[in-house]
C-alpha cells in the first residue's frame, strides 16, 4: 500500500521528533555518510567530462527521486511511520519559521563562521558531525537568507514557470537548455543570484553546506529534494502525453554521447532507467 509524503509543516510535535530520531540513528548507524559520498560522487558538472547523471542532466528528476527514496526506506527501516516530508518554499519562506525550529532542523548559523548552535543536528549535540565533506569543516554551516547579501526564496509565479514548460528536456541535454527539467533545477545565464532559479536558488537560500556538492549532510536536503519531487510529480499530472527525454542516446559524434542517459538505459548507480521511475504512485503519494 502506497504510503504519503506530507507537508512539513503539518506534522506533529511527536511526528517531528520520530523523523529526527529516525535520521539520528541512520547517521549513527554510518549510513547516512554513505549517502553523502554518492552525493559527491555523482555530482558531475557540465562542463567535466564523463557521464552526468545526478545534475545539469535529463536524470537530474529520477536520479534523485531513486535518491530520495533509499533515504526514505532506510528511515522506514527504522521507524516504519516515518516518510520523508516536503519543505514548500513557496510558503515557509521564513529563516525562523518552519522548518528551522529548535525540534526540527535547527535554525541558521553563527555569524562568525555559520555554524549551527540550535537544535538536533548542532554540532555541540555532538550526534552530527561532518564526516564526508569538500571542505575540512566537520561541523554543520547555514546562511539563511544570506543576511550581507539577502537572496529571496523562489516565488510561487517562479516555479509555476517551469510547471507550465510542456518540455520536459531538450538537446544539449545540459545547463544551457529551457525545458522543465533545467527550469526546475535553475540553472540560468550570467553570474550570481539572477542565475539561480528554483531548486539551486534555495540551496544559496540555505548556504553553508547546502552550497556545496555535500549538500546531503544538511537535513533539509531531503525535504527540499521532496518537494522537487512533488513538482515532478505535479509537471506529469499536468502534461499527461509527455514523457522523460531524451528517448534515444545522442549518436557517436555528438558532443553528448556517452554523458547523459536516455529513457530506457540504466541510471548509475541502480539498476534501473529514468522510465521506471516516471510513475511512483504504487509507492507513494503526496498529500
Amino acid at each position: 500500500m502506497a504510503y504519503t509524503r506530507r507537508d512539513v509543516s503539518t506534522l506533529t510535535r511527536t511526528e517531528r521528533k520520530r523523523f529526527v530520531d529516525a535520521l539520528l540513528k541512520v547517521k549513527r548507524s554510518g549510513e547516512y555518510d554513505e549517502f553523502v559520498r554518492r552525493h559527491i560522487e555523482y555530482y558531475v558538472p557540465d562542463g567535466d567530462d564523463g557521464l552526468r547523471t545526478a545534475h545539469m542532466t535529463p536524470s537530474f528528476l529520477p536520479w534523485h527521486r531513486r535518491f530520495v527514496l533509499d533515504m526514505e526506506r532506510a528511515l522506514r527501516r527504522v521507524d516504519a511511520s516515518v516518510t520523508i516530508p516536503y519543505w514548500d518554499w513557496t510558503r515557509d519562506r521564513s529563516a525562523t519559521g518552519t522548518p528551522w525550529t529548535a525540534d526540527l532542523l535547527g535554525g541558521t548559523g553563527r555569524r562568525s563562521d555559520h555554524r549551527v548552535t540550535t537544535g538536533p543536528f548542532a554540532y555541540a549535540t555532538g550526534h552530527w558531525t561532518l564526516r564526508e565533506n569538500v571542505t575540512d569543516a566537520d561541523f554543520l554551516t547555514r546562511d539563511l537568507g544570506r543576511p550581507a547579501n539577502p537572496l529571496p526564496l523562489p516565488t510561487k509565479a517562479e516555479l509555476q514557470s517551469a510547471l507550465d514548460d510542456p518540455v520536459y528536456d531538450m538537446a544539449p541535454w545540459d545547463s544551457t537548455v529551457r525545458g522543465f527539467r533545467n527550469r526546475l533545477e535553475g540553472w540560468g545565464t550570467g553570474r550570481g543570484p539572477g542565475s539561480w532559479h528554483n531548486h539551486n536558488r534555495v540551496h544559496r537560500w540555505v548556504g553553508g553546506t547546502m552550497v556545496t556538492g555535500a549538500s546531503v549532510n544538511d537535513p533539509v536536503f531531503w525535504l527540499h529534494h521532496s518537494f522537487v519531487d512533488l513538482q515532478w510529480t505535479r509537471w506529469q499530472n499536468r502534461h499527461r502525453d509527455t514523457r522523460y527525454l531524451p528517448e534515444k542516446p545522442p549518436r557517436v559524434g555528438d558532443d553528448q554521447y556517452g554523458r547523459i542517459i536516455a529513457r530506457h538505459e540504466k541510471l548509475p548507480p541502480w539498476d534501473m532507467t529514468p522510465d521506471e521511475m516516471e510513475d511512483m504512485s504504487a509507492v507513494y503519494r503526496y498529500g
